[in-house]
């Protein structure tokens, strides 16, 4: 066993940024150059430094010299491929609210509630997941504005278009993501108002084109601009939707919140209903008694 020495790491600052020491000591050096004490003739170590991709590692092995004469003066590089590093939502700080951020398109000046659970990672698909034909969908019914656009997009936005449709664009997140990519012509979704004064279920729309890709993540003057996709790759995607109807009665969040604790405790539909379980989702699934149940309910006094 030789004796402790000081071993000098002169290495890059581009190339190390930190230093981990695998062995002897598992230490770990903070900035390159620095100064630490080993005890074998052969120190192996790891570099790790911040990429477009994320952190990627670099495998070297340092040589000293004489104990007279403490440096490095061999190492060698060997490039090894980045870790993956799972995806979080982009818009996941909150107003406090059970509902998430998204951002928004210029041209609809419209508001999706996002991610952030967090944003879930890419490769979370919806294969093996079960098959929904009923939704809801939130966006944002007041004024909020977002890089200088007014974001907001309430149910009576989408009733003042031009037939009454419109594209369901800036969706942030996979995991809703991926359930706009599940939806089919003619399926029905609930206009869920979110980040307001009084959440709650405003309206009815249908699914009137199936998912395909969302353009605002391609314009760099959108707040929904994502520099990491590429047309020839495109991460995100949107479908159209076209209003039906208002509800008969305003069904509010705090009133839906009632049934689901009912439900849970006792039993019930509303149970396991995603705006409680995913809250943060911008857009949720429902199955048949949820969505036949909140139906319902506009037809009743509130609870």
């Amino acid at each position: 066993m030789h004796a402790a020495i000081p071993l000098l790491c002169e290495f890059p600052l581009n190339v190390t940024r930190f230093l981990h020491i695998l062995e002897p000591s598992r230490a770990i050096l903070d900035r390159a150059p620095t100064a630490a004490m080993f005890t074998s003739t052969v120190v192996t170590c790891c570099s790790f430094f911040r990429g477009i991709d994320g952190w990627s590692c670099a495998e070297l092995k340092l040589y000293r010299n004489k104990p007279s004469k403490p440096f490095v003066d061999l190492y060698r590089v060997k490039e090894m491929p980045p870790k993956k590093k799972t995806r979080v939502s982009k818009r996941n700080t909150g107003s406090g609210k059970d509902d998430d951020r998204e951002p928004v398109s210029p041209a609809l000046k419209k508001r999706k509630a996002a991610t952030s659970g967090g944003k879930t990672d890419e490769s979370s698909a919806s294969s093996g997941s079960p098959q929904y034909s009923r939704w809801l969908m939130k966006s944002e019914p007041e004024s909020r504005f977002e890089n200088g656009i007014d974001v907001k997009f309430g149910i009576e936005d989408l009733k003042a278009l031009p037939d009454q449709t419109s594209c369901w664009d800036g969706v942030r997140n996979y995991q809703a993501r991926n359930f706009m990519r599940q939806m089919k012509e003619g399926q029905l979704a609930f206009f869920y108002h979110s980040n307001c004064k009084e959440p709650g279920i405003a309206g009815l729309m249908k699914v009137v084109k199936e998912a395909y890709v969302d353009h605002t993540q391609f314009d760099r003057k959108d707040v929904h601009y994502d520099a990491t996709s590429k047309p020839d790759d495109p991460k995100w995607s949107m479908v159209d939707v076209q209003y039906q109807r208002m509800m008969k009665r305003f069904l509010p969040l705090s009133e839906l919140k009632k049934h689901h604790l009912q439900h849970r405790a006792k039993g019930g539909p509303l149970k396991d209903m995603a705006l409680f379980t995913r809250a943060r989702l911008s857009v949720q699934p429902l199955n048949t008694e949820e969505f036949d149940f909140i139906l319902s309910l506009e037809d009743k006094e509130p609870l």
